[in-house]
């Protein structure tokens, strides 16, 4: 089939590769002149594992193309998506649907031929039904449907979560537009990989369910962490006795300094917006926001206690700025609340991230980069592990012990053992978990 993917951000430039990379014949389209450029010329704007890959044997085989174009590319296309932006907008936490709907009305003016036209971005209820009005409205004589198609994937494993999903979503109003749907999916049928065919509005809500169950989940475990800490038990294991239970599940137990990212943070605020807007507010959504925001700052006070109660003066080393490992993704990054609350406190911060240095730095311009952990921690009255990336599960503490003055790790993620720590001569202090 013929595709046009509107949006070449993280979900359109996924997406879109990995469906040519199915067979489909796909052209990127993004208003970006310099991000077509550089996807033309292969360089990957974002960083996802495997994606600059996929991407490249996909050109290489004219399945996958980039234009700034949106008529060309909707005129020829059976399916065109739109995986725009939907940012929180300023005020009321609701999401932005300006980009959509200026999506919406780019098609219309280019529809040749019956079309299906999908919301793959994350979209409240209803907005499929004003995208088809707009492009009623625009086009009367137009033969399309609309359809929400919600993505489901992770930062650093959407590749692996677009071939082999839990499930599809598909929320359609006619069996045409379904039958269009399943034949885009249909690679996808070897894998065994569910349909779930539902209503348009049923589609759009499910998204926003399933992001604000798993981070009810994450704020859940987070604050059994605190209540660890001060009864003497351990989250590490709360969490394993309680995710061994199936009806539970072990995924999104791991304590930490709260949930970030493109996702969680914008649909949980957004969602809340609709029901209260709906007359029905979700007071546990509701909680779920104002826990994770204020566990962030209290993370920098988690930092400053171990370091005596002050950090005036003192050189606190940053492991991990990006909001989780195998991304560069900086969008409300814990990593953001916790150097701000070390900041006012007086502190000198250095940090070093793989691959989040660079969006970090528009960020945080007034900290200290450096090449690796080692340098990093050069100096040091104190080291902070903020995300789990696997260069820092292994690190060597002999080495970091000859270079830091101070003696604290604060284990925000509770990748090491205290104890295995504490043989080096450092004070330990995870996340509800006993301290060394």
């Amino acid at each position: 089939m013929k595709i046009a993917m509107i949006g070449a951000g993280y979900v359109g430039l996924v997406s879109g590769a990995c469906f040519a990379d199915f067979g489909h014949t796909v052209c990127c389209v993004d208003t970006d002149p310099a991000k077509i450029a550089a996807l033309e010329d292969g360089r990957i704007p974002i960083f996802e594992p495997g994606l600059d890959t996929l991407v490249a044997d996909n050109v290489r085989h004219s399945r996958l193309t980039f234009s700034t174009e949106v008529s060309g590319a909707v005129a020829q296309a059976d399916v065109v998506f739109i995986a725009v932006g939907t940012p929180s907008r300023r005020g009321d936490g609701f999401a932005d649907l300006s980009y959509v709907y200026a999506a919406a009305r780019d098609i219309a003016a280019s529809l040749d031929g019956y079309t299906v036209v999908v919301t793959k971005s994350t979209v409240p209820v209803g907005t499929g039904d004003e995208v088809e009005r707009i492009i009623r409205e625009a086009r009367p004589d137009a033969a399309f449907a609309v359809v929400s198609n919600p993505e489901f994937l992770r930062e650093g494993a959407a590749i692996s979560d677009f071939k082999r999903p839990d499930r599809i979503v598909i929320g359609a109003e006619d069996d045409r537009a379904a039958s269009v749907m399943r034949e885009v999916y249909q690679p996808l049928y070897l894998n065994q990989a569910p349909i779930l065919v539902t209503g348009r509005r049923t589609a759009e809500l499910t998204k926003y369910a399933a992001n604000a169950f798993l981070a009810t989940k994450i704020t859940f475990i987070n604050e059994i962490a605190d209540l660890c800490e001060q009864v003497g038990a351990n989250v590490q294991e709360v969490a394993r006795g309680i995710g061994l239970d199936n009806r539970i599940g072990a995924k999104f137990l791991h304590a930490g300094p709260g949930y970030g990212g493109s996702c969680f943070p914008k649909d949980t605020l957004a969602l809340v917006k609709t029901a209260q807007d709906s007359g029905t507010p979700l007071r546990l959504v509701e909680a779920v926001v104002a826990v994770n925001d204020q566990r962030k700052r209290a993370m920098a006070r988690k930092v400053t206690a171990a370091c005596g109660g002050s950090v005036r003066g003192k050189t606190i080393a940053i492991l991990g700025l990006t909001f989780k490992p195998n991304t560069d993704d900086m969008r409300d990054a814990p990593s953001l609340a916790i150097v701000a609350g070390l900041q006012d406190g007086g502190a000198r911060i250095r940090a070093y991230d793989p691959e989040g240095m660079a969006g970090a730095r528009a960020l945080m311009p007034d900290i200290t980069y450096t090449d690796d952990p080692y340098e990093c921690a050069t100096g040091a009255d104190a080291l902070v592990i903020v995300t789990e990336w696997n260069a820092f599960r292994a690190l060597d503490w002999t080495e970091l012990a000859a270079r830091m003055p101070g003696r604290t790790v604060v284990d925000l993620r509770n990748v090491y053992r205290p104890d295995d720590i504490a043989r080096h001569g450092f004070r330990y202090v995870g996340v509800g978990v006993p301290n060394a």
